[in-house]
């Protein structure tokens, strides 16, 4: 699933394309909104909030999520698609582009003024303006039984954070995903980290957690099961973790640098 980093630089392409121009194409290939229509436009903003995406056009946002294998390609009008065109739920475009986002995990047209029945549940927004470290910490601590690995998930915490920034924020903070909240330690810290990491990916085409560009090195546990930490050389495990609330996922931890703790 993408990670608040890459929605973020999703935003970004869809803005330089789209903001500011009149639509000449305005095509939903999802039957609720066969008949939407949001030509001329214009465009007035696009702009994501965790893992949502919000095109605002007049009165109207058009909300979207990827989900697991969801993306937004922008091409020259008369280019050919890099995907098949039966997996395009939304076209969007202008004189010389057109937004595509493909298989998307969610596709609505809404009232602007509606758009926090779709976002408003979010905690703070780690690559927003709304950015709040206390808060989002405080939002850890209400629920201090519930494993570290689990809250960190939930988008209603902090808005942003996928599997791939779970497992290297629980490795940075030397704990193992299955402990507890109460049991992780200063809750502000894992915050404040997790906005660092986002911020210093948000503009990087490989997301980099270790300070090592190098294949293979970029990640300190996550996709490294059964490899040696690039720590300690202990072998990387791996696992999953899930509640009723939130689907099993896998979970990889080194178990020397995050000894488990109840």
């Amino acid at each position: 699933m993408p990670e608040g980093d890459t929605v973020w630089q999703t935003a970004a392409r869809l803005r330089t394309a789209l903001a500011g121009k009149a639509l000449t194409v305005s095509d939903f290939r999802v039957p609720r909104y066969a008949t939407v229509d949001l030509t001329p436009g214009p465009v007035d903003e696009v702009l994501s909030r965790g893992k949502h995406l919000l095109v605002r056009v007049g009165d109207t946002t058009v909300h979207t999520h990827l989900r697991m294998e969801g993306a937004w390609d922008v091409y020259p009008s008369d280019a050919r698609w890099r995907r098949p065109g039966w997996q395009a739920r939304v076209l969007l475009g202008t004189d010389d582009c057109v937004a595509v986002g493909f298989q998307l995990g969610i596709v609505e047209v809404l009232a602007r003024a509606d758009e926090a029945g779709a976002v408003g549940h979010l905690g703070p927004d780690l690559l927003g303006p709304d950015w709040d470290a206390a808060l989002a910490a405080a939002n850890l601590a209400a629920d201090p039984g519930r494993p570290i690995g689990l809250a960190l998930l939930d988008q209603r915490v902090m808005a942003g954070v996928g599997n791939v920034y779970r497992n290297e924020l629980c490795f940075l903070r030397g704990v193992h995903p299955a402990t507890p909240v109460a049991a992780a330690g200063e809750l502000r810290a894992w915050t404040e980290l997790a906005h660092r990491l986002l911020l210093a990916n948000r503009d990087r085409t490989v997301r980099v957690t270790t300070g090592d560009r190098r294949r293979g090195r970029t990640t300190w546990v996550y996709g490294r099961a059964g490899r040696p930490c690039l720590r300690c050389g202990t072998l990387v495990q791996s696992g999953t973790l899930g509640d009723d609330a939130t689907p099993e996922r896998q979970i990889l931890w080194c178990a020397r640098c995050q000894p488990a703790r109840s």
